[in-house]
């Protein structure tokens, strides 16, 4: 996967992000190729959540080049960017859900946004939703707040699934979860991924997320970003990239993807706290 005669559906290149004083990208350049889950981590203000802002169009970094499946996301037209916002899905760290509305509703916000459909239909498409992101059923009346943190990360990602996507991004998916929450989600877009054929491009600092789920691992260092896999990166000599996968906490991990899974979720307790 990820070869050089494969075009690569995400292409960003020399991609300049600062704020102030602060440069937190200097000449970035990533490919995501069709159907990989890419794991993205770094340091803390390394701009792992400005990297996935600025690819679906949400910062407007200083220079550089975005494409997504072909097309510039920094100078698209609205046309362009309607037809991209219906290939991906979106599901922020803390869910972003409208705390007004129900699940349901809140599943049926992206469809009523792009497409004219009658109710019907809108509620039969958020309970199929509901259930491939893994909710119960009764799910879909309640609110926000009625949900615990893992129920309300599925309903997150039942609202980017909405559209049936090409590519969905995830910010911190597991973060705030327990370790069993945390592997159930992982357990979820592993299948999700094989069924749906999909391409995920996830932000976390989830070291058991790593090992169980991508297939490549891109992290920043040094305003711009190392990709490989993980047999790769844990030969890697950059002392950061070294202290990330060789420390307490990365040991831990690959000692528990080593293991026979035992029946349901596996994880380390450390990586949920990371």
């Amino acid at each position: 996967m990820g070869n050089n005669r494969e075009k690569p559906i995400i292409a960003v290149r020399g991609l300049v992000n600062r704020f102030g004083s602060e440069t937190v990208h200097d000449g970035l350049d990533l490919d995501v190729f069709a159907g990989e889950v890419l794991g993205v981590v770094g340091g803390s203000g390394s701009g792992k959540s400005v990297l996935l802002r600025t690819i679906v169009g949400l910062n407007r970094p200083l220079a550089g080049r975005v494409e997504v499946f072909g097309t510039n996301v920094l100078r698209m037209n609205d046309a362009e960017q309607r037809t991209l916002e219906e290939r991906w899905g979106v599901l922020f760290q803390d869910g972003a859900l409208f705390s007004s509305l129900t699940v349901a509703q809140n599943i049926e916000v992206p469809l009523k946004e792009f497409y004219r459909m009658p109710q019907r239909l809108m509620d039969e498409i958020a309970a199929l939703k509901i259930g491939l992101a893994g909710l119960p059923e009764d799910a879909g009346p309640k609110f926000p707040a009625q949900l615990s943190g893992g129920m309300r990360k599925r309903a997150g990602l039942a609202r980017a699934l909405a559209l049936d996507p090409e590519i969905v991004f995830l910010d911190e998916p597991t973060a705030g979860l327990d370790p069993i929450a945390a592997g159930e989600f992982d357990n979820l877009i592993r299948d999700l991924k094989s069924s749906l054929g999909l391409t995920v491009f996830m932000v976390t600092h989830d070291l058991d997320s790593l090992f169980a789920i991508c297939d490549r691992v891109a992290v920043l260092v040094d305003k711009k970003i190392r990709v490989g896999t993980l047999d790769q990166l844990l030969h890697d000599d950059h002392p950061w990239i070294r202290s990330y996968f060789h420390g307490p906490r990365g040991r831990a991990a690959q000692h528990a993807e080593a293991l026979p899974a035992p029946p349901g979720p596996a994880r380390t307790a450390a990586s949920a706290t990371l």
